[in-house]
């Protein structure tokens, strides 16, 4: 039986791993090309190479569950065409048997894929943002930047940032401070600004301060002064602002977790960090969902080249997985569904799918 085992192993990582070089070769060719538009403009064409070869590992984390079971697929219905998963069934390898050799192979790539997704990903898509900030002097989002929230006592400070150079140094930093009853209580516009890890606050540099202020009759005054440094204690570190600027997908879980209880702790809304948090905790174990969706092909008979059809089938619903994945990432997030629920949803229906399958086609006959 273990010699059995080592075969289906050696076949299925092979077929997995000849599935994922395809689909990567293609999503690198059209990311170059989507990157040559660049070239001569901004960097040369080793830094789009550079910048592209950085982005697989995150191609890589999506595409391995998808992979897995096309490439199960495969191996399945060609060791039934060719009458060897036959030959198996013989030597004493049951329905049960197959599924647990099939689930300890899943299991490997769930640990792949989490490793993929939480560590190496994260690293190099940051890599590839400052390969892409470098060509353009900075790293944002969006028109306005990052936008941040914090309280301290019963004042609160809503701050924005517009964009994080190469070095890591803030640009353009504006924070809005209110009192109590909401009113403006300052505002302070820095060009720069540096994260002082030793003092738990931002260094600012150049920095033009607003403060208002009421007095018994509720009339303002305002007080401007322009300052070349200026001190601002606060909670939110340079992770936070990273994970303000970059997306969320592109986070590990842990950042992930920390950024949710920051925004939780100042009361601004977490469903789309949220969702994207339990996405990370169960997309790996959809390998494991993907492996028993394969096992049934072992158990159907195949004519002579009607292999072909079942592997698009596979290649169909590795491809309605990963649509349905991200439909119910943008429906939980417009109609703020529970998002655990949300990000298992799409695992749970693919679960039901391969049990009922598996009962139907392999433990029914």
């Amino acid at each position: 039986m273990k010699t059995i085992r080592r075969f289906i192993y050696r076949e299925v990582v092979a077929g997995v791993g000849f599935v994922t070089l395809a689909f990567l070769a293609l999503f690198f060719f059209f990311d170059l090309v989507d990157e040559l538009r660049w070239i001569n403009k901004t960097y040369e064409v080793q830094h789009a190479l550079l910048y592209v070869a950085l982005s697989i590992p995150q191609h890589l984390y999506e595409l391995l569950p998808i992979t897995v079971l096309i490439g199960t697929i495969f191996v399945m219905a060609r060791l039934a065409q060719t009458s060897e998963f036959t030959i198996m069934r013989t030597s004493g390898l049951g329905p049960w048997r197959a599924l647990s050799t099939l689930l300890i192979l899943g299991g490997a790539f769930v640990v792949l894929t989490f490793v993929i997704g939480d560590y190496i990903s994260p690293v190099s898509e940051k890599a590839a943002q400052l390969v892409k900030a470098r060509r353009l002097g900075q790293i944002s989002t969006g028109v306005t930047g990052a936008w941040l929230k914090e309280r301290q006592g019963d004042h609160s400070f809503a701050v924005n940032v517009r964009a994080i150079a190469t070095t890591g140094e803030m640009r353009n930093v504006r924070i809005f401070e209110f009192d109590s009853k909401g009113f403006a209580a300052s505002t302070t516009q820095a060009e720069t600004g540096t994260f002082n890890t030793e003092t738990d606050a931002w260094d600012l540099q150049n920095v033009k301060r607003s403060v208002f202020e009421r007095n018994a009759d509720d009339e303002m005054r305002v007080e401007r002064t322009e300052e070349p440094e200026f001190s601002w204690k606060t909670r939110i570190t340079s992770s936070m602002v990273a994970a303000a600027v970059l997306k969320p997908d592109k986070m590990s879980t842990l950042e992930l977790f920390q950024y949710i209880r920051h925004l939780e702790a100042n009361g601004q809304t977490t469903q789309r960090y949220a969702i994207e948090f339990w996405r990370k905790v169960f997309y790996p174990l959809s390998c494991l969902v993907m492996v028993v969706l394969s096992l049934p092909f072992a158990y159907l008979h195949f004519r002579s080249g009607g292999i072909a059809g079942y592997v698009f089938g596979g290649v169909m619903a590795g491809i309605s997985f990963f649509l349905l994945n991200n439909v119910f990432g943008f429906a939980g997030n417009l109609q703020n569904w529970s998002p655990m629920l949300t990000a298992a949803a799409p695992g749970l229906i693919y679960t039901m799918l391969s049990l009922a399958a598996f009962g139907w086609l392999v433990l029914r006959r």
